[in-house]
């Protein structure tokens, strides 16, 4: 131990199986993080730390990863599921004269399953390798708050860029025929359809959702595992909500205006064009790819004006 206490943090080979306590950090980690030897964990930490002790990361990593995904999206869902049943929530529908129907549920709901056991989860299987072969952090003392929101910011930036040039290729003939037609089946999108899509297109989009997390790493050489599983639970809710097909006056939309939303990725799935950014305004606007949006919904607007005027 050095004289200003702090005690290397253990490097072990993988795989990796622990049978040692688990009191401090020290005693179960492999990336060289320095701690001081009466560091403490936090509940949470602890918590975490105990999922790993005794067992083999490689494998308790794929299981949280795949577990968190499977609860975000589908547990996203299932409040519009909800209103979707509750006729009282149809005047919060984007496309009223477009129910979703129980055949197109199960039909999309089977195409999911598809893509989360055959294309995700061998995806879900490499992130533990990867994570080594990166130096990413797992059983370190998590980041902080601050730590956690910047990358996370990060993350997004660079997907919803990445995004928007991938999606506009998309929609180029040769790949909107053969690829992205399939997650344009469904012209009112509900929020299960998300990642309804080829698998082609799931794994081209994959890259930007893992972009932003490799290229801070390779920057950086700081990154923790938790910080990551919070980001892709983060685009998750952002995709589901995004093809909820549900504009409420409290979406985040509305007090955040460079954030999409239903609203702006609604009209994309309704009419084909514009609006090819996941998350943000910004990108659409910048490259004058939502002049056709702008219009409509003023038009709408104007629509809605003069039908309330008439009715006072």
């Amino acid at each position: 131990m050095n004289n200003d206490r702090t005690i290397e943090l253990w490097r072990v080979p993988g795989p990796y199986i622990f049978s040692q306590p688990s009191k401090n950090f020290y005693t179960m980690s492999f990336n060289g993080t320095t701690v001081t030897a009466d560091y403490q964990p936090t509940a949470i930490e602890s918590l975490w730390l105990s999922l790993f002790e005794g067992r083999n990361a490689a494998v308790v990593l794929a299981t949280l990863t795949f577990v968190s995904h499977q609860l975000f999206y589908y547990g996203r869902y299932l409040p519009f599921w909800i209103a979707e049943h509750i006729p009282a929530f149809d005047k919060y529908r984007i496309q009223p004269n477009k129910p979703v129907t129980d055949e197109q549920r199960w039909k999309c709901l089977k195409g999911v399953l598809i893509q989360n056991h055959f294309i995700q989860l061998p995806m879900i299987l490499a992130f533990h390798p990867g994570t080594q072969l990166l130096g990413m952090k797992i059983l370190d003392p998590f980041p902080s708050l601050l730590q956690i929101c910047i990358q996370v910011f990060w993350f997004f930036l660079f997907e919803d860029f990445y995004h928007y040039w991938a999606h506009r290729l998309f929609h180029w003939g040769f790949f909107y025929k053969n690829i992205h037609k399939v997650h344009h089946e469904f012209t009112a999108p509900f929020g299960l359809a998300a990642e309804y899509a080829h698998p082609a297109e799931t794994l081209l989009l994959a890259m930007g959702t893992f972009g932003g997390p490799l290229i801070w790493i390779l920057c950086t050489g700081d990154l923790h595992v938790i910080t990551v599983l919070i980001w892709m639970a983060s685009r998750l809710i952002q995709a589901v909500d995004s093809h909820s097909g549900y504009d409420f006056p409290w979406s985040m939309r509305h007090w955040c205006p460079i954030w999409s939303g239903a609203d702006h990725h609604d009209y994309h799935h309704q009419f084909f064009v514009n609006n090819y950014a996941s998350s943000f305004r910004f990108w659409d606007h910048l490259f004058g790819t939502d002049t056709k949006y702008k219009s409509y919904r003023k038009k709408q607007a104007a629509e809605k004006a003069k039908l309330a005027k008439k009715i006072e």
